[in-house]
């Protein structure tokens, strides 16, 4: 059966601090791992709302072959959650990524990744040869790109522009979170590497910051009009954390509000979010109605821990939309 939604990116898990301005650089106590990467955490929340989900990845393996224990935490929760991992290869001689993750009382974050020389490090362009991993492509509806994975190294940006190819000629749409990680790629290169993802978007899923940043342009309003001119037809949906998002369609532009709720662990919510979205847009529903779903999949997302804990099903956040309109 062909897939709904295919991405690809860093299979990690993530360890963290376990309270605030507990920073990196200081023995400290630590929690987890949980199983991560901000492509699985999208897949994850995609496949509780009932999307059939694929995902690119790699993960260590040891001398036999079989995943190492930190590809045991994350493939273990993919197949719990009927994400197809078909194409999440283990590989020997390498270990499974991580990032270490410290909060701030302003709501900031700070990372440490172990990924160029992980087994996400080794994710090429070569990987599509495989015939399991091209055949992902038959049929595809969507392919969902994000920009930490394409900022991890040359390979992995060369993986996604072949994905990118492939899933055009199929016939897929395409949408894309610039996601941008300053610790793996400076803003100004990766206007120029996100270029050709951002030409093909259909739906593209920035933050305010990020839209200017792609564009060059000095207000949000000015950066969403200039990706809406660069390819009719599309959807820009600004996203704004708690406050909500606001959904540029054509001539309409409409601010849908967030759900209030209390934040536990912040990681993940943007890749809720994006799940959230894309499922319901794929559905038929119009952009300001999946953006509803998209709010209430980001604000769940941050009130367990554990970047994948807060991932709800489609009861789950029916529930919520229908509680915050009562």
């Amino acid at each position: 059966m062909s897939l709904d939604v295919l991405t690809f990116g860093e299979a990690l898990v993530e360890i963290m601090r376990p309270g605030v301005d507990m920073p990196l650089d200081q023995p400290g106590e630590f929690i987890g791992p949980y199983p991560s990467g901000a492509p699985f955490i999208f897949a994850v929340q995609a496949a509780r709302l009932g999307a059939r989900v694929g995902a690119v990845g790699c993960v260590g393996a040891l001398s036999d072959g079989t995943p190492d224990a930190f590809g045991r935490c994350l493939l273990d929760q993919l197949r719990a959650d009927r994400v197809d991992i078909s194409a999440v290869l283990a590989l020997p001689g390498y270990t499974t990524g991580a990032a270490f993750i410290a909060y701030q009382a302003g709501g900031g974050r700070d990372f440490v990744y172990h990924l160029r020389h992980a087994a996400s490090g080794q994710l090429a362009p070569a990987l599509l040869d495989q015939p399991r991993i091209a055949a992902l492509f038959d049929g595809l509806k969507s392919l969902h790109l994000m920009g930490s994975s394409l900022s991890m190294h040359d390979d992995a940006l060369a993986l996604g522009l072949r994905m990118l190819e492939r899933a055009q000629a199929s016939g897929a749409r395409i949408s894309f979170d610039p996601n941008l990680r300053p610790q793996l790629m400076s803003a100004d290169r990766a206007r120029a590497a996100f270029a050709p993802f951002v030409a093909a978007a259909d739906v593209i899923l920035p933050t305010a910051d990020e839209a200017m940043a792609l564009t060059g342009e000095a207000t949000p309003g000015a950066a969403a009009d200039a990706l809406l001119r660069a390819r009719p037809g599309r959807v820009v949906v600004m996203t704004q954390g708690a406050a909500g998002c606001t959904v540029y369609a054509g001539a309409e532009i409409t601010q849908v509000p967030g759900y209030a709720v209390e934040e536990i662990d912040p990681t993940g919510a943007g890749d809720c979010f994006d799940a959230g979205f894309l499922v319901r847009w794929l559905a038929g529903d119009p952009a300001a109605e999946a953006a509803r779903w998209g709010n209430a999949c980001g604000a769940l997302a941050v009130t367990a821990r554990g970047p994948m804990a807060g991932a709800q099903t489609t009861d789950r956040v029916q529930s919520l939309m229908r509680a915050a309109s009562a």
